[in-house]
């Protein structure tokens, strides 16, 4: 089924998507707003169906969600529409969908592509339990459907999305038994010219920490979950005090008793629609490939304008930003209109700058460190889809000679399963790196031809894909 065409398709309705659909819907351009859920909102403003003051106490910004929403009220919405591919054609682009197992043709002059970013996962023991979710998938639940993960959870990994999932829970009833951050908030005191500008992030962290307290929810820094326990379901976690380098100090550990467990170490940046249309990369201070775009937004193929996590992750004010800016540039691209019409105003320039400087702040005091490639054994499962262990892809690098992700997968089978390496890809690329001796590469996992699952008689139709 094909749509009438368009002059810009915007791809994903989270705050950088909204964000380019309102800018170019009022810079005039007729615009295809799509997204593979219900409704918009994304993972950020994730609500119960049509019901988001049930959730509203659990978000940020609902002021600018709401008048996103009217504002795109003028564009048509193919939400439930799960793109698979974006094919490049002489008068622009042709985006492919599925819905109900039927594909829909979306044609536009222009795209703007925000398609966010998913939970980087570390393995650790027993991390393949039953009740061990992401801290995304944690807080999905409780936004989605409003169902918490566990009656005694405990929160762990790094960065600053540990606070509002934690809170999130305490408010909601559970009892939070912790929330472990493998590095050391300090790291902030250092970079305070990139945090005092963007205040409106410290009253977000400061409404977090006194939540934390009034629930009585303890907060332990250098400290990880190194490990996960519990026959059919999880039933505790060994949590340990860190070294510098993420490397367990002895005597240390200590066991914590609950019925679920949130872990995330960051976002790892959706790829797979930008790298389909040839949107040239680059590595961002936390290590993740992500989209090289100029001051527009502008990527390096004509037309296709980037916003949000793909072009490196900075929270939803940052996308909500970068949105403006690429929806504006890609109207004015599309409908024609007078050289400079598209051009950026500073007032976006001066916060776009400003959150991206706070945003590499973040990178910078939430790395990942080398020591946690210490707390796996060798029957600790890297890839969960295929049950690979850590001792199997060893020994597809020490004896079968891999040397990188790719070639590893291959003989070890580490990235093939449902998921396609979106949870495991960032590890296995780190482990073969360290133990072939050969450089980390990021990019290794993020290429899928087909970015969703589609039926085989809808791939059979593109013998070219």
């Amino acid at each position: 089924m094909t749509s009438s065409r368009f002059d810009v398709a915007v791809v994903g309705a989270g705050p950088g998507g909204l964000a380019a659909a309102e800018a170019a819907v009022g810079a005039g351009a007729r615009v295809a707003l799509v997204d593979g859920a219900g409704q918009p909102g994304g993972q950020y403003w994730r609500h119960p169906a049509g019901d988001l003051d049930a959730v509203a106490d659990l978000h940020h910004g609902l002021k600018t969600f709401r008048a996103q929403v009217r504002a795109v009220d003028a564009a048509t919405t193919f939400f439930g529409h799960q793109v698979w591919t974006i094919e490049k054609v002489a008068a622009g682009f042709v985006v492919r969908a599925v819905v109900a197992g039927t594909e829909v043709e979306i044609a536009a002059t222009s795209l703007v592509l925000a398609p966010g970013a998913y939970d980087r996962q570390l393995p650790f023991p027993g991390w393949d339990l039953p009740g061990v979710y992401t801290a995304g998938g944690a807080q999905a639940l409780l936004k989605g459907n409003q169902v918490l993960a566990g009656r005694r959870v405990v929160v762990g990994g790094t960065g600053p999305f540990l606070l509002p999932v934690a809170s999130g829970l305490a408010a909601r009833g559970a009892k939070v038994a912790g929330v472990f951050e493998a590095n050391s908030p300090l790291g902030w005191v250092r970079r305070l010219p990139a945090v005092l500008p963007v205040a409106g992030k410290l009253t977000e962290g400061a409404g977090y920490t006194a939540a934390l307290a009034r629930h009585r929810v303890p907060y332990r820094s250098r400290h990880a979950i190194v490990a996960a326990h519990g026959t059919d379901r999880v039933t505790a976690v060994t949590v340990a005090r860190l070294d510098r380098d993420w490397r367990i100090v002895a005597g240390s550990q200590q066991r914590v008793e609950c019925d679920a467990v949130a872990v995330g170490w960051g976002f790892t940046p959706q790829l797979e629609l930008p790298l389909a249309v040839g949107c040239a990369t680059r590595v961002d201070v936390d290590g993740s490939v992500v989209v090289q775009v100029d001051e527009a937004q502008r990527s390096s193929v004509p037309g296709v304008y980037v916003a949000g996590e793909a072009c490196g992750v900075g929270g939803a004010a940052l996308a909500t930003v970068e949105g403006a800016v690429a929806g504006r540039a890609a109207a004015a691209v599309a409908t024609g209109r007078a050289a400079g019409a598209g051009a950026v105003p500073r007032r976006l320039v001066g916060q776009r700058n400003r959150l991206r400087a706070f945003a590499s702040a973040m990178h910078r005091t939430h790395p990942v460190r080398d020591g946690w490639r210490d707390w796996l054994t060798d029957e600790t499962l890297v890839c969960r889809c295929e049950e690979v262990s850590a001792g199997r892809l060893r020994e597809a690098t020490d004896e079968l000679g891999a040397t990188d992700a790719r070639s590893a997968k291959l003989l070890s089978r580490a990235g093939m399963g449902w998921c396609q390496g979106r949870v495991c890809g960032y590890a296995t690329s780190c482990l073969v790196a360290a133990w072939s001796g050969r450089p980390f590469e990021p990019g290794a996992a993020a290429e899928r031809p087909v970015a969703v699952p589609i039926p085989l008689g809808l791939l059979s139709q593109h013998p070219g894909t």
